[in-house]
């Protein structure tokens, strides 16, 4: 589905958005992808009721293409497949918004331009087969010609709606690479000659000198600062001057 805004991947939105219908139906592709599939019934269906006839000297019946039965087989293989296919990736139109894997949608858009290239360039060929052919068919008179030129002119306007849808399915597939929608995490490589940045740049360390305090000894050895006087011996008592112990 193309998408105007918002976040897109592939020209889808992302997924999870839902589906709406009346957006889905009035976008450009759908029309021409529609247009596409009523081109290619009215060439297969146009040859297959009115592409063969009687001739008076044949009783097998014969292309109305100068009796040229491979340019109706090719023109009816054509259509068919292009009828097929224009329901198949209107379905895979509805089914890609929905597709959470960007690798999933690039396939899509790759299977879609791929076919929508590949069939623009065999209805080219289909036109210039049929358009041969008719030409040169003289005997007209019980051809019905109105189915023959119906075949002509759908096989040319199926020429330009296929290539429109190549030109949108192209597109898709350019922005799908361009845009950068679902990111995907990839570990930094480490550069070792990368500077520090200004705000994590790590700030210098001066070392300062410990000059530890030295002591002379245990605590218990440092010098008193408040002397003790010298040791006298006690006196005696001044009343027991002269006493003298009895002898017995």
């Amino acid at each position: 589905m193309e998408e105007t805004g918002g976040a897109t991947a592939y020209g889808a939105s992302l997924a999870g958005g839902g589906f709406d219908v009346n957006k889905f139906v009035r976008q450009p592709q759908t029309i021409v992808r529609f247009l596409s599939w009523i081109f290619a019934l009215v060439v297969f269906a146009s040859i297959t009721t009115e592409g063969y006839i009687n001739s008076p000297h044949d009783p097998d019946a014969k292309c109305i293409f100068n009796q040229n039965d491979s340019a109706c087989h090719y023109a009816i293989g054509i259509g068919v497949i292009a009828f097929l296919a224009c329901v198949g990736f209107l379905v895979l139109d509805v089914y890609v918004p929905y597709m959470s894997n960007a690798q999933e949608r690039k396939y899509a858009v790759m299977a879609d331009l791929g076919f929508s290239g590949a069939w623009t360039f065999l209805w080219f060929v289909c036109f210039c087969l049929l358009a041969s052919q008719w030409g040169k068919t003289h005997e007209i008179g019980a051809v019905p010609v109105d189915a023959a030129r119906a075949t002509v002119a759908f096989c040319f306007f199926s020429i330009a709606t296929w290539g429109i849808l190549t030109y949108f399915a192209l597109g898709r597939f350019r922005r799908g690479v361009n845009e950068v929608t679902i990111p995907t995490y990839a570990e930094p490589t480490a550069d070792l000659h990368t500077p520090y940045p200004p705000t994590y740049a790590p700030t210098s360390y001066n070392p300062t000198t410990y000059t530890p305090t030295t002591y002379t000894g245990y605590p218990g050895s440092v010098p008193d600062m408040h002397p003790q006087p010298p040791f006298t011996p006690q006196p005696q008592p001044q009343g027991d001057i002269g006493y003298q112990p009895p002898n017995y």
